[in-house]
Parts: structure tokens; sequence; C-alpha cells
């Protein structure tokens, strides 16, 4: 995912903006993003990376569920870029808890809302960065485009 792509190339080849990032472990492994224009939510299948490190678990996220998810997201962007300035500490950082009480509530409010059901779609997501800052209000600099799964041994 090193490769960094034009947005408007992005775009045109069916790539989706990732909106929020949820969770990164060794990847990208939770966020929110538009598929087809309907905002789903997005979660790693397995964290055993040897079996299909890029299937993922996707479902659709109501209109109230993105709102609070785009909130937290600019919370986070505005520590995020002012530790970047260095007028901000890692221990400051919203998701440690504690720090800012609006994250925190919704953190609580969100966190029901973050788990695949039992109905999510698995999908093989296909990655791309473009050419802006990683961490922006509108979104990340990854972008991802869907395909059916890799399989899975035994299936």
């Amino acid at each position: 995912m090193a490769e960094e792509w034009d947005v408007r190339q992005l775009t045109a080849d069916g790539f989706d903006r990732v909106y929020v990032e949820l969770d990164w472990y060794d990847g990208l492994a939770a966020g929110l993003v538009d598929i087809i224009g309907v905002p789903h939510y997005f979660q790693r299948h397995d964290v055993d990376f040897s079996v299909a490190p890029e299937n993922y678990f996707v479902w659709p996220a109501d209109a109230a569920s993105v709102a609070l998810e785009r909130e937290q997201w600019a919370i986070f962007v505005d520590w995020h870029n002012r530790f970047e300035q260095g007028t901000a500490s890692g221990a400051q950082h919203p998701g440690i808890g504690g720090v800012d009480a609006r994250y925190d509530e919704l953190t609580a409010l969100l966190s029901s809302r973050r788990h695949a059901p039992s109905d999510a779609k698995l999908l093989r997501a296909e990655w791309r960065l473009d050419d802006g800052a990683r961490y922006r209000v509108d979104g990340l600099d990854v972008w991802v485009r869907w395909h059916e799964p890799t399989a899975q041994p035994g299936t």
C-alpha cells in the first residue's frame, strides 16, 4: 500500500475513501467507508494474517452512527494535528480515556455498533493511498475497493 495515487484516478477506478479509522493493527483493521455511496463499517475477519489478511466483514452504518463516528474522528484529528505541531502530547490522546469527555461519551455510544453482526458480508479489500495528509477531518489517505473474499482454508 506504499504507492500514492491521484484522487481522480482512485475514484475512476472504483475506490472509496476510508472516512474513519477505528483500529490499526499491521494495517487498517476496522473503520467506516462508503460502499457504492452507502456508509458501512468494516472489520478485519481474522487476526491470523496467514489465512486471508485482506478479508473483512462489512455491514451498513445508519446515519446516526455515521454522524457520531465523524464527530469522534474530528476530535481525534484535532488532537493528531496538535500532536504533530508539538502542542499536544501522547498523554493527551483522546482514545486513552479520561482526556476528552465527549470522546469518551461517543466511545460508549458507539461501542455496540462497531462489532460485526451475524449477517455482515465478507469481502476482500484492495487498498490504495492518495497523496494527501494521513489524517483529515474528511477521512484518511486510505482508499479501498471491495471484491469477493479470498477463499478460507477448508471451505
